[in-house]
């Protein structure tokens, strides 16, 4: 058997209505896996695409600005898929603003999706693993800005920063408990997020000069990663953030 191979095994995926969450998704099904899926959009490609991969999908509406959700769905990822071993924390947002500008409602917003939900959803989904028995993976989207510091956009580079030490503490935790915890920092990715960058002649042209790559990632690119980390081949891989980024951290 690959060791690759993700057959019978579930994965909760959460914000992959569209981009690196789908692909995510799709990749990890297409490996093998069964998939459920949590966030405030209904993910009708996501859906499609993992069922015509030939596993089971679960759409579970939940919006991550707080932790009430966390135990809801995990209950609903049980009744209907059984169990629970394969975590993305995918879902976050953004705001920007110059720092002198910047209002406590943004940085409380970015916080508490794209890292005290995080923690908390983390540390209920390794409950279930440990009760599960068999351990677990949990793989969490960083950002290049978990490396740099970024601009008018400091909250996320709080975030994303946090999420890197986060990703270590429960590495540091749960490694021996079978549970392997680790994140991906993806760069520039052909998103909608990135739209707006991409059709700026020059900011594009900024920034494929610093990609040794010389191009725009694809949320593909990030899914492969995925399926490693969410696989037995990355078993004695822990507390990694491990850069998809053309190169970019590397210039």
């Amino acid at each position: 058997m690959s060791p690759f191979d993700l057959t019978g095994k579930v994965a909760l995926v959460t914000g992959a209505n569209t981009g690196i969450g789908q692909a995510i998704a799709v990749g990890l099904a297409g490996a093998g896996a069964d998939i459920a899926v949590a966030g405030r959009t209904l993910p009708s490609e996501t859906a499609a695409s993992v069922r015509h991969a030939g596993r089971k999908f679960l759409a579970i509406n939940a919006d991550f600005s707080t932790i009430a959700p966390v135990e809801a769905v995990i209950a609903q990822v049980l009744r209907h898929l059984g169990h629970i071993d394969i975590l993305v924390n995918n879902a976050g947002i953004i705001r920007r603003s110059e720092a002198l500008e910047f209002s406590e409602a943004d940085w409380d917003a970015v916080l508490n999706v794209n890292l005290k939900t995080v923690f908390f959803l983390s540390q209920a989904v390794a409950r279930q693993m440990l009760a599960q028995g068999e351990g677990g993976k949990i793989i969490s989207i960083a950002s290049l800005l978990s490396f740099q510091g970024g601009i008018r956009v400091a909250s996320y580079t709080a975030a994303k920063s946090g999420l890197a030490g986060v990703t270590r503490i429960l590495a540091n935790e749960w490694a021996a408990k079978g549970i392997n915890v680790n994140a991906i920092a993806p760069g520039y990715i052909e998103t909608n997020n990135t739209k707006a960058l991409r059709e700026d002649e020059r900011r594009n042209r900024q920034i494929l000069d610093r990609i040794p790559a010389s191009r725009w990632g694809k949320p593909e690119d990030i899914a492969g990663t995925a399926v490693f980390l969410a696989s037995r081949a990355a078993d004695y891989v822990h507390g990694a953030i491990i850069p998809v980024d053309g190169g970019w951290l590397a210039r």
